[in-house]
């Protein structure tokens, strides 16, 4: 007979609520990471992806980039676009099944570790390697490439503990002095990207965020229209404002606690906006594959959000005597310390 039912207890039932509670703060970004790429799966199923758009828009993440890049891209479109229907089933399956599988506890590392090879794949093939070398590339147009933040956060996640001591879930798997090397390189390499030619030109910024208007809702549409509107004029300056924020954020990561936590606040409000300049990746208007890199760098710095410190352990209760060996809780209610005479 069980412990709760000898004293008369029935067993505590536990709730959804409570599991989710449970979760451990990795899993938790694992969920997430796993709900992203469904979604990358249901935006693949769109009418838009089984026509010749789609293989266009592959085509497209050519041009600029050097002839060893472009190559196998361009082949790899027009492969796409003789055979769309298939294939983009095909590509939204699997983006689907990552997803299911990180969402399914057995086989995340496989998902993971798939996920991984995937997402490179796409980077080079699917976009370009996001404009890092066509000279394009600027953190308001989804550089270094959204797919490349997966790839990121799937060695981030990955379940392992090669220091379980890290302050933070993303150091657990890699240690945390690579974990915060890798932050440091994308924020920092997003700095670089706001000061590049693509971004500080004076006209670029708002060309980027108004080209992102046709096709989404009203209300995303008139954010956007604005906010380039209001770029017109001050695209330099607002480059440079972008790039030093940046910066802040990247070395965020160094500061003790409470700075580092302001500073993280910051990097998930920079996402924001960017993700509203990206037109939430198009993901509205019907033409988006993925969400873009908005809510994968919010993922990110939630990754390495300070843990907590752990609780401290209850103290075993006090020895009945000078040589008497500690008693545990149940060993001292079986065997309770004799009365001693007044």
């Amino acid at each position: 007979m069980s412990e709760s039912l000898a004293v008369g207890r029935a067993p505590a039932r536990t709730g959804a609520h409570e599991r989710v509670a449970a979760l451990e703060a990795r899993r938790k970004l694992q969920l997430a990471l796993g709900v992203i790429w469904l979604l990358d799966g249901m935006l693949q199923f769109q009418p838009f992806m089984f026509g010749k758009g789609f293989p266009e828009m592959l085509a497209g993440s050519a041009q600029g980039n050097p002839a060893v890049v472009a190559g196998p891209i361009s082949w790899s479109a027009g492969f796409v676009g003789h055979h769309v229907v298939v294939l983009n089933a095909v590509f939204a399956t699997i983006q689907l099944l990552l997803g299911l599988g990180i969402a399914w506890r057995p086989t995340v590392k496989l998902a993971l570790g798939a996920s991984l090879a995937w997402a490179l794949g796409v980077w080079w093939l699917g976009e370009g390697l996001g404009g890092l070398l066509a000279g394009t590339a600027s953190p308001v147009n989804g550089a270094p490439g959204a797919v490349l933040l997966y790839a990121l956060l799937a060695i981030l996640l990955w379940p392992a503990d090669r220091d379980p001591a890290a302050p933070f879930v993303a150091g657990r798997a890699v240690g945390r002095r690579a974990a915060r090397a890798s932050w440091l390189a994308v924020w920092l390499g997003l700095a670089f990207l706001a000061r590049a030619p693509a971004t500080r030109a004076p006209r670029a910024l708002s060309g980027m965020i108004a080209r992102m208007a046709p096709g989404e809702p009203a209300w995303l549409a008139w954010i956007d229209t604005r906010a380039a509107s209001a770029l017109a004029s001050h695209g330099p300056l607002a480059s440079i404002g972008l790039a030093a924020v940046l910066v802040v954020v990247a070395a965020g990561i160094y500061l003790p606690v409470r700075a580092a936590r302001a500073a993280l606040v910051l990097a998930i409000a920079v996402a924001a906006v960017l993700w509203l300049a990206e037109g939430l990746g198009g993901i509205l208007a019907g033409t988006g594959t993925d969400p873009n890199t908005g809510p994968l760098l919010a993922l990110l710095a939630l990754a390495f959000w300070p843990a907590a410190p752990p609780a401290a352990a209850p103290a075993d209760p006090a020895p009945l005597g000078p040589d008497a060996a500690p008693l545990g809780p149940a060993a001292a209610a079986a065997h309770p310390a004799p009365l001693r005479e007044p």
